[in-house]
C-alpha cells in the first residue's frame, strides 16, 4: 500500500492511498485507490473507485466518470485538477 499525506502550501491537504488488489469486476485494473484534496476540511477534488461504484472523481459537488489508464496517469490527472482547483480559486 502507498499512504501518502501532506499539507500544501496554502495549508490544505492532500491525502493519497493507493493499494495492489486482486483483479475483479469493480476493479479490472488491480487497484484501489482514494486521491482527496481537501480545502477548509471539505473535499473539493477526489478521485477513488469505491466498491460498487468503479472508478469515478469528485469535483465539487460534481462526480464524473473516470477511465483509469495506470496509477502514473491516475496520480498525473489528480495533480492537474487540484492545480486547476487552485487556478479557479486563485490558490495558486
Amino acid at each position: 500500500m502507498r499512504h501518502e499525506k501532506i499539507t500544501d502550501e496554502l495549508g490544505n491537504a492532500l491525502e493519497m492511498k493507493i493499494w495492489k488488489v486482486p483483479m475483479s469486476r469493480d476493479m479490472p485494473h488491480g487497484y484501489k485507490y482514494s486521491l482527496v484534496y481537501i480545502v477548509g476540511g471539505k473535499r473539493v477534488v477526489g478521485y477513488d473507485n469505491a466498491e460498487g461504484k468503479g472508478d469515478h472523481k469528485h469535483i465539487g459537488a460534481r462526480e464524473l466518470e473516470y477511465a483509469f489508464k495506470s496509477i502514473r496517469r491516475l496520480l498525473r490527472d489528480f495533480h492537474a485538477d487540484v492545480e486547476l482547483y487552485k487556478e479557479k480559486h486563485n490558490e495558486g
